[in-house]
């Protein structure tokens, strides 16, 4: 597989770029770095115009298969509606939190896509830890298959769907625009990082208030890194999060292991999943690429 690994929103320190490539092409797989991939502006990696041609340079490529997004941070909304992706595009794109917009994008033009660490935790992660074998055996082909105690919060059953969601914070800056990519059937997958308890409620609440959560099939909740509870909520963060849902009979998945944490299990979204809860345990399918 041709991995062309570019930045299209955060700057990176450019040697996780480069020992990145080096995991990768142990791999077996044959890597490229976008012209503007290691370039710095303010907070961005490059301007708008050199991040959005680093992209669809690697879209209009046909030698690249796959394109790993080196970080994510904040840039990809500035340029998502000048992303020259076809319909049905066969390459895969690889990333999290920023990426959320990216994987928006793809669900609308009905292309998979994966969830997943990028090149700081591939550089910094040991080869042989969970989150890094099973990206390798992913692009390798293999299905996704996750088993995990039952967590107290979650609701029971079993569903079956589209996954699709990432970044929670991103998925609310994209609602009411045509990338807010959630039908109705969908399995829904959020996660954060650093938010205020009652921001997550109001993002929830969105969700609510504009029909999303009615429309699906289940929730899968990842992690919410250094998201405090606030007591003057009266409740949790993760009873919060449930509330938006309580009405709702769909299965609600609590303490997926991905996420802004370094046991970041790969995703992939816009593709076909099941999800079954019991007194338990919680198990996550998917079926390979």
């Amino acid at each position: 597989m041709h991995i062309r690994i570019l930045s299209p929103s955060g700057a990176i320190e450019p040697h996780y770029i480069d020992r990145a490539a080096e995991v990768l092409g142990r791999w077996g797989h044959s890597v490229t770095v976008a012209p503007h991939a290691k370039a710095r502006y303010g907070r961005f990696a490059g301007t708008e115009n050199e991040r959005l041609e680093d992209l669809n340079a690697a879209i209009a490529d046909s030698a690249v298969d796959a394109v790993l997004c080196s970080r994510g941070g904040y840039g990809l909304a500035q340029i998502i509606d000048r992303i020259d992706l076809p319909q049905g595009c066969r390459k895969l794109f690889i990333g999290f939190s920023d990426i959320t917009c990216l994987h928006n994008l793809c669900a609308t033009r009905g292309i998979p896509s994966v969830h997943s660490i990028m090149c700081k935790h591939l550089a910094t992660l040991p080869e042989t830890s969970r989150p890094v074998q099973q990206l390798k055996a992913l692009l390798g082909g293999a299905p996704l298959h996750y088993t995990m105690p039952a967590h107290p919060l979650s609701q029971q059953g079993r569903a079956e769907g589209m996954l699709r969601g990432g970044n929670l914070s991103v998925l609310y800056g994209l609602q009411a625009t045509p990338y807010a990519a959630i039908p109705n059937g969908s399995i829904l997958f959020i996660e954060d990082i650093g938010e205020r308890h009652y921001h997550i409620d109001r993002m929830m609440q969105n969700l609510r208030l504009s029909g999303v959560l009615a429309g699906l099939n289940g929730l899968v909740v990842g992690q919410f890194a250094d998201c405090d509870d606030d007591p003057l909520m009266q409740q949790t963060l993760l009873q919060t999060i449930l509330a938006a849902v309580s009405g709702y009979r769909y299965p609600v998945l609590f303490g997926f292991p991905a996420g802004h944490v370094e046991h970041n299990m790969p995703l992939l979204l816009n593709h076909p999943c099941t999800i079954q809860t019991t007194g338990d345990t919680a198990v996550f399918t998917q079926p390979p690429l």
